[in-house]
């Protein structure tokens, strides 16, 4: 069984969904016989944004420069396809996910690879993966709270590996560690304890 391992915190071991997601990997190290884990830090290897230029190679107009951004982008892929199990660091950055987790994500929504159109609408080509979610919030978004209404990061999260074919990915959260040290203590506590909870692969 594979697990890939994603990164997407500026903050290096600072980071809060950098520690949580290193113990849901942890976990299911521990619970999974023979798990091979493949490990990416967006930011230490980041993707270029998405260009002009890559939409035409899209479409058969490949640039000779762009060739080196092009297997990248196709290597990305390949390892999240093989992965039975997906591991993703995604702390709040202005209320959504990081430019560096975007880059990625724009490299695995490609049609005829992880989704298709047909007459039925959109459908999904990655549905036989666990995805789980270590996120970090500043602030307090959840459901009921006043700033809800300002969160974009699980929502997003969620939708993007639905239309994929992921209908129910996983959620480890550290709310409110931008509060106080009470509150972030509480909050990375509750997260490992959630990762150190989780049901085997």
């Amino acid at each position: 069984m594979k697990l890939l391992h994603i990164d997407s915190s500026v903050l290096g071991p600072h980071s809060v969904s950098r520690q949580v997601s290193a113990a849901i990997v942890d976990r299911l190290r521990q619970s999974t016989s023979g798990l091979e884990v493949n490990y990416r830090d967006l930011t230490l290897t980041p993707l270029a944004h998405l260009s002009g230029s890559h939409l035409a190679a899209g479409q058969g107009a490949p640039e000779a420069s762009l060739q080196p951004d092009l297997a990248a982008g196709q290597a990305v892929l390949e390892e999240f396809l093989a992965a039975d199990i997906v591991v993703l660091g995604a702390p709040m950055y202005n209320f959504t996910i990081p430019s560096q987790l975007k880059a990625w994500i724009d490299r695995i929504l490609v049609a005829g690879k992880t989704f298709k159109y047909s007459a039925q609408g959109v459908e999904g080509l990655a549905g036989n993966k666990r995805v789980i979610v270590a996120i970090s919030r500043g602030g307090f978004y959840g459901p009921g709270t006043p700033a809800a209404v300002g969160e974009h990061l699980e929502t997003y999260l969620r939708w993007v590996f639905g239309f994929i074919g992921i209908a129910s990915p996983e959620f480890i959260s550290a709310d409110g560690i931008q509060v106080g040290p009470e509150h972030r203590e509480k909050a990375v506590a509750g997260a490992l304890k959630a990762a150190g909870n989780l049901n085997a692969a």
